[in-house]
């Protein structure tokens, strides 16, 4: 997959080896998370492009533009723009296209971001997206406009019915959805609506290391404050190293009450069952597959070293089934 970020350059200089498409079919949006609903557009653009003989192209932000527009009330992200691009390269689209977003281009026209961007530099033939879909300043931008601007500069749009969610919950599948449930701690339900376990990725950083003390060592995983996570508890999940080693763990997320009266945030902390050796500053990415139970606080260390056992042996169960 080709990343774009130079918007200057025809699509057939950015994509030289394209095999000369210089035009594209496109879809356009934030895609956090990149989730079942958003695999549903990609696909799509894939195959009319392939029909039509033309590059197949994601154009997508290198930061939500609620950041920049409203960031007092901006989502946290599902996933990280690292994370973004390798899913959207796993999708198998031509082109991902990476519109740097700042407080000049939250002031652009949809009128001359159309022009700027999916006309001038990516030859639009076709534009999929969302029947909901809104952009440019002030989200005024929606598929009337896109329509009304294509019979003028030869392109056409195909807005496409939301994928609903297949729970039983009567709404689209959404990364707003998909917010909710971490926020419950549902994160069976969020890895439903992704098509995978939802993975929070940070630096592992030294802690206090109460736990290698009572037997139950743990990576203390610094995640970034923008990352949505998952509601206080523990979880049983997977621990994947830099070299792509999985490992299964036991993961408490929370303000560990039991030796803190008033902790400030919460800490993301991961034990690997049956592993012994450093993760000191590696990059690690965790999934999340299991809730197990709430966090909470114990009466004493013996109390909780019991508690723990139980919490490892039930992720080692669920993880092996």
């Amino acid at each position: 997959m080709q990343v774009i970020t130079d918007l200057t350059r025809p699509l057939e200089s950015n994509a030289g080896s394209a095999g000369g498409r210089s035009r594209s079919v496109l879809t356009i949006g934030a895609y956090d998370g990149v989730h079942l609903g958003h695999q549903a557009i990609i696909r799509e653009v894939r195959r009319q492009a392939a029909e039509m003989g033309a590059l197949s192209v994601v154009v997508t932000f290198d930061r939500h533009p609620a950041a920049v527009v409203r960031p007092e009330s901006a989502p946290r992200l599902l996933t990280d723009l690292d994370q973004k691009l390798e899913l959207l390269a796993a999708t198998g689209v031509d082109a991902t296209v990476l519109v740097h977003f700042d407080e000049e281009q939250s002031h652009e026209s949809p009128e001359a971001f159309v022009e700027r961007v999916l006309v001038g530099c990516l030859g639009a033939q076709r534009i999929v997206v969302g029947e909901d879909f809104h952009f440019g300043r002030q989200r005024a931008g929606n598929v009337a406009l896109l329509r009304e601007l294509g019979v003028q500069r030869d392109f056409d749009v195909e807005p496409l019915t939301l994928v609903e969610r297949e729970d039983g919950v009567d709404e689209p599948l959404s990364s707003t959805a998909i917010r909710r449930a971490l926020a419950g701690g549902q994160v069976e339900v969020a890895a439903a609506m992704l098509s995978r376990p939802f993975q929070a990725r940070g630096t592992v950083v030294q802690g206090d290391q109460r736990g290698r003390t009572i037997g139950f060592p743990t990576a203390n995983v610094e995640v970034p404050s923008a990352i949505c996570l998952p509601a206080d508890g523990v979880y049983a999940g997977w621990y994947v190293r830099p070299d792509g080693s999985r490992h299964a763990c036991a993961i408490n997320l929370g303000r560990r009450p039991t030796f803190y009266e008033h902790a400030d945030h919460s800490l993301l902390e991961a034990h690997l069952i049956d592993f012994a050796g450093d993760l000191y500053g590696e990059h690690a990415r965790v999934e999340f597959t299991n809730f197990l139970r709430s966090e909470r606080k114990f009466d004493g260390i013996d109390s909780l070293i019991s508690q723990l056992k139980h919490d490892v042996d039930n992720a080692s169960t669920v993880l092996a089934g």
